[in-house]
């Protein structure tokens, strides 16, 4: 079957109720859950339902709705995702009540819904590669008028005035965190996963997904590459954090990578924020760690550091270790403000406003000790041997040290200083201890600090790698 558009097709912007045996595509660009009712006409049976938003074109979407069994019902669910395209043939088009429908079910500009019947209807799932692209192309549109949505640094200004609203929200991705299951007091299974946001103002801000179809959309999102448009979704005050978050409900539609003006300046401030390194981990100290540097023995190989993250360490486990490894680039002479930042005392989250202490929404939970904004050194570097190259940053004291220069003394340096500064290190081997750290956010599954960098010995270089091996 190729689902292309022809003739036989009825556009979503004709749909009306006196339609003889209509067929419609469209991609499926929301969905919920299978949930069971009570059925009033056999007592002691439930019927079951859920239901979906396709989309045929950027002005026109629908809400179809099924009901049936539990085999059928969950049997069709599970037949197609958010982000297939699909053919609906014979739904049945009823008027809709509009002030009950969308109460709990994302609007859309139809008058209409389709009701999907398990003995006159049927749903076909059509291959991408059989489908025209123009069609595919309406799932990276918002919902909502692509301006009208609030940044986060709205919705933080805003506050509690914003508790118990539906709102549109523009922002990036910064984490995906995991699904976690739990069984409620009355036996039923349930899910939740919350996923961290981010902007040019805020660093941090929760989203929480607590149905199955949701998540599912959140585990394509990739950390900080990701940017996403979700409409309708609800902002609560939380009074546990002291803070405001988002909750994906049933009307919410979640569109990954908008294509618009706005989401795609929002991508490239991430894009930056990956090449700059802006963000630290959640309470990573920037200063030198609290580990001996003489109690670090283990030495490992480029190789066996991508190998570490690849099989996965210890959530919240740092891993120690040294490398003899070259300096292949090495950014000390970029531009001052991609290598001095000022930061929190306290938390160590990126200040951008001068005129402010940290926004950072738990911030204040982290300790009662007074804090300020701190110039530091955040150098971004790539160590080379013979086995590969991975990239690292060196923070705070670390970085002074290596530089045997603080911020101060840097900020006075002449650009043939820093270029005489940079080929000190670039292309001499050095032994290097590191931290690092499992990390959603980081390209290869680890976030690596450099704890210290010095050149290497000769002879302790050699005599080290021969143990290591050549491989």
């Amino acid at each position: 079957m190729a689902c292309t558009f022809n003739p036989g097709f009825v556009n979503i912007s004709d749909l009306h109720p006196n339609l003889n045996r209509p067929s419609v595509i469209g991609v499926v660009i929301g969905k919920t859950d299978v949930k069971g009712f009570p059925d009033r006409k056999n007592i002691g049976s439930e019927r079951y339902t859920f239901s979906f938003t396709m989309r045929d074109s950027p002005a026109f979407f629908i809400n179809a709705f099924s009901w049936g069994t539990e085999e059928y019902i969950k049997s069709l669910s599970d037949s197609f995702r958010v982000g297939d395209c699909v053919l609906i043939e014979n739904p049945l088009v009823q008027t809709k009540d509009v002030e009950r429908e969308e109460k709990f079910n994302p609007s859309t500009p139809s008058y209409y819904r389709l009701l999907i019947s398990e003995v006159h209807s049927a749903v076909k799932i059509c291959s991408t590669c059989e489908v025209d692209n123009s069609l595919l192309s309406v799932l990276h549109l918002p919902t909502k008028d692509p301006q009208d949505y609030y940044s986060l640094g709205d919705i933080v200004a805003n506050g509690q005035s914003l508790n118990g609203k539906m709102i549109n929200v523009l922002a990036a991705v910064k984490s995906v965190g995991e699904i976690k299951h739990f069984t409620t007091s009355d036996k039923r299974k349930g899910q939740r996963c919350e996923v961290k946001l981010y902007d040019d103002v805020v660093p941090s801000f929760g989203m929480i997904c607590w149905d199955n179809e949701s998540i599912q959309v959140t585990q394509s999102w990739i950390p900080r590459e990701t940017v996403i448009f979700a409409a309708d979704v609800r902002i609560n005050y939380d009074s546990f954090r002291n803070s405001m978050v988002a909750t994906v409900v049933s009307k919410t539609i979640l569109t990954t990578s908008p294509d618009t003006p706005e989401a795609q300046a929002l991508l490239s401030y991430a894009r930056d924020c990956i090449e700059t390194g802006v963000f630290c981990e959640e309470n990573e100290e920037l200063s030198k760690d609290s580990v001996k540097l003489e109690s670090i023995k283990d030495i490992y190989t480029v190789q066996q550091i991508k190998e570490k993250a690849t099989q996965g360490v210890e959530k919240n486990d740092p891993l120690y270790g040294i490398v003899y490894a070259y300096i292949s680039r090495f950014n000390v002479d970029s531009d001052a403000s991609k290598i001095i930042r000022n930061r929190c005392s306290r938390c160590h989250y990126l200040i951008t406003d001068l005129t402010e202490l940290c926004t950072y929404t738990f911030c204040n939970e982290m300790s009662s000790e007074p804090k300020s904004v701190v110039a530091c050194l955040d150098l971004s570097i790539d160590l080379t041997d013979h086995t590969g190259t991975l990239s690292a940053n060196v923070s705070g004291s670390a970085a002074e040290e290596m530089l045997s220069c603080t911020v101060d003394g840097f900020f006075n340096l002449t650009e043939d200083q820093k270029t005489a500064l940079k080929w000190n290190f670039l292309l001499e081997r050095c032994k290097i201890y590191l931290k690092m750290v499992p990390s959603t956010n980081a390209r290869s599954g680890l976030r690596i600090n450099v704890l210290s960098c010095n050149m290497a010995d000769p002879l302790e270089a050699c005599t080290s790698l021969c143990g290591k091996g050549t491989n």
